[in-house]
């Protein structure tokens, strides 16, 4: 993460976690990440990882994305994949890259995922009413929800209630490429 994204999570985070009346333990313990990882994230120091920011953005009742935004709008938003740094990146090169969140009526995460094959990722379950769609542009998914396995190949789109605890996994012979869409509900719904 560069320092201009570092220091809007610290902004948004401090910003939230005030506006919800929460103190630093109680964040911390409510999102089940540590004082000293909060406290360093809140003060634009360190490198939080994918699963610490899903587990701050859950707990304050927020997406991922509008932790990240730069609060300044404007009427379009044109963003590049290449410009974007991944919040994960597995083992043999593959990435998850959160290019936006249109916030408007409620907010949806667009996502781009890279998965090689034999890379997995986890996802702790996320609040009630979220869900998830995946479309498979390239290669083979393994999508494993409540315990149940799925295999998606190109060209297959899926939705799912994403309040479980999931994960994707590329399969195959070759590069697994998704586009995710995460609908929230509206903050005044969670």
């Amino acid at each position: 993460m560069n320092d201009a994204a570092l220091e809007n999570v610290a902004r948004n985070v401090r910003a939230a976690r005030a506006a919800a009346g929460l103190s630093l333990d109680a964040l911390a313990a409510r999102a089940e990440v540590s004082k000293g990882a909060l406290v360093a994230l809140e003060g634009a120091r360190g490198n939080p990882n994918l699963t610490t920011l899903v587990r701050l953005a859950d707990a304050l009742g927020r997406s991922v994305s509008s932790l990240m935004e730069d609060a300044r709008e404007e009427p379009v938003t044109v963003v590049d994949a290449a410009d974007v740094a991944p919040l994960w990146t597995g083992p043999e090169g593959g990435t998850a890259r959160l290019l936006l969140t249109n916030p408007r009526p409620a907010p949806v995460e667009v996502w781009r995922w890279l998965l090689h094959p034999g890379e997995r990722h986890e996802s702790a379950a996320h609040p009630a009413g979220t869900t998830e769609t995946l479309t498979v542009v390239r290669g083979q998914l393994r999508l494993v929800v409540g315990g149940a396995e799925h295999v998606l190949r190109a060209g297959t789109t899926t939705v799912f209630a994403a309040d479980t605890g999931h994960a994707y996994a590329g399969v195959g012979r070759g590069p697994c490429e998704l586009i995710m869409i995460v609908h929230l509900l509206p903050t005044e719904h969670r």
